[in-house]
């Protein structure tokens, strides 16, 4: 088992080293760097809380029930998220792995689970499971938005691989079961 997990371990480093390198295609690398730093936000606390307000308040039905969704489960998965980080103290990469490209004002808490994953995906569930006959519309782009902030995470040297999977796990399972609180209480 410990040759497994240190297996793992390597795999891991070797991933988050190629996910945040910035070799080759320069203009790829731009325009990549730019969309990555501007959709990391859209996992923040802020976006994510204040455009379930905003859906809660002003959207039609069903729409705005959806919002009230998005703004529980939100809230909902970051109390695993607080205890889990408290439970694991794990440095961040940029900070265990030298020679990693990170922001100019980077976070220093613990970095398992990814909290951004968590919200972004938090709020994503909730909008395609009510979306209906739009779900061919709203699953690639959920699907888009939920790796890109996944990946940034990963692009801007802040989380493993790891982080960013259990944090994608920890918001959509905090959705469904919100989801099926809320059909059931109906």
């Amino acid at each position: 088992m410990k040759q497994l997990l240190g297996w793992l371990r390597v795999r891991e480093q070797q991933l988050i080293v190629w996910a945040n390198s910035r070799r080759g295609h320069k203009r790829l690398h731009r325009w990549l760097g730019k969309w990555l730093s501007v959709i990391t936000h859209m996992g923040g606390a802020t976006f994510t809380l204040t455009s379930s307000l905003l859906f809660a308040l002003i959207a039609p039905s069903p729409w705005n029930a959806t919002g009230w969704q998005c703004f529980i489960t939100v809230v909902i998965s970051h109390f695993p998220v607080f205890v889990v980080k408290r439970w694991f103290k794990r440095l961040r990469p940029y900070q265990a792995l030298e020679g990693l490209t990170t922001s100019r004002k980077p976070l220093v808490d613990s970095s398992f689970p990814s909290g951004h994953t968590t919200a972004i995906f938090a709020w994503l569930i909730p909008i395609v499971l009510t979306s209906g006959v739009l779900l061919v519309i709203t699953v690639p782009i959920a699907a888009v938005i939920g790796v890109s902030v996944g990946w940034s995470r990963m692009y801007l040297g802040l989380h493993y691989p790891s982080d960013v999977i259990v944090g994608a796990f920890i918001g959509t399972v905090t959705a469904f079961a919100v989801q099926y609180s809320w059909v059931t209480a109906m």
